[in-house]
């Protein structure tokens, strides 16, 4: 065999809840190195977000929002005979968390006009909700897989 498996790399805990998902956030929504900015920002968005839908756990509303924005399939483009198909795959668990913090982090970056903390807090309020962006975007991709579930027997 040409290729071993690489090993992934194990996350530490972050300081304030002892959640390893928290530490990946906090690393995500970081830019430049600046990590205590960043989380600053995060774990004021989690205490925002946590007093304005009442939970009393923030580390829980945050697990809760990240579940709602988490697709458990996505599609992926393969050429079989000269054509282009989309087909539908199922999602490993560490991806799917992936995917839903990418996405809450990328559309609270997309709304304007206001700090970093209160974007994030709107984007995590509405995830938690089952609405917003995030969600929208796992539920499209549902969508979609669901439309070429024809094309599934080309998974490899």
């Amino acid at each position: 065999m040409r290729r071993h498996r690489i090993d992934k790399r194990v996350t530490p805990p972050d300081p304030r809840f002892g959640s390893k998902l928290v530490h990946r956030f906090v690393n995500m929504v970081m830019v430049s190195g600046k990590k205590s900015i960043a989380e600053r920002i995060v774990y004021g968005a989690m205490d925002q977000a946590s007093q304005k839908v009442s939970a009393t756990d923030p580390l829980a509303m945050f697990q809760k929002a990240v579940e709602n924005a988490r697709p458990l399939v996505e599609v992926k483009s393969r050429r079989v005979g000269g054509a282009t198909y989309q087909v539908p795959i199922e999602v490993r668990q560490d991806r799917g968390i992936f995917l839903a913090l990418k996405g809450i982090r990328a559309y609270a970056r997309g709304r304007t006009g206001k700090p970093m903390k209160d974007r994030l807090a709107e984007e995590l309020i509405a995830a938690y909700q089952g609405q917003g962006s995030a969600v929208k975007r796992k539920e499209d991709m549902h969508r979609m897989a669901e439309a070429n579930q024809a094309f599934s027997h080309y998974r490899w």
